[in-house]
């Protein structure tokens, strides 16, 4: 099984980035993207990915509380908050809002996406 990856982030470039990181990630595929938490939302229910990289500050609602909203709807999803702020500043955040991580965007790359999907206890097929 291929994990499944939704990328929600207002800014092209990250999402151009992020999606290069998971498509060079073994057992691991872009399905859509969403530039608001609105459209992340409703992307997800559409699409029914398995992780969801979802940037905080995003227009309209932010990144927590679409998460929140994903949650509530596919329980079963993983979300991983992704940020410019420091893991100290939004680590409790994350797992307030249900998100499985907080990965800081300086520091997303195909190691920490295996690490943090690995963490929340899931598995990729090869």
């Amino acid at each position: 099984m291929t994990v499944r990856v939704l990328i929600v982030d207002d800014q092209e470039p990250f999402r151009e980035a992020a999606r290069m990181v998971v498509e060079v990630t073994d057992g691991f595929e872009v399905v859509g993207e969403a530039e608001t938490g609105e459209a992340g939302v409703e992307a997800a229910l559409e699409l029914r990915p398995d992780l969801v990289l979802m940037d905080v500050n995003l227009p309209g609602i932010e990144g927590p509380e679409a998460t929140r909203r994903i949650l509530g709807q596919s329980p079963d999803v993983v979300v991983f908050l992704v940020s410019t702020y420091e893991p100290a500043e939004y680590e409790s955040k994350a797992a307030e809002c249900g998100a499985a991580a907080y990965i800081p965007k300086s520091t997303f790359g195909p190691s920490t996406l295996e690490d943090a999907w690995a963490a929340a206890g899931r598995s990729v097929s090869r």
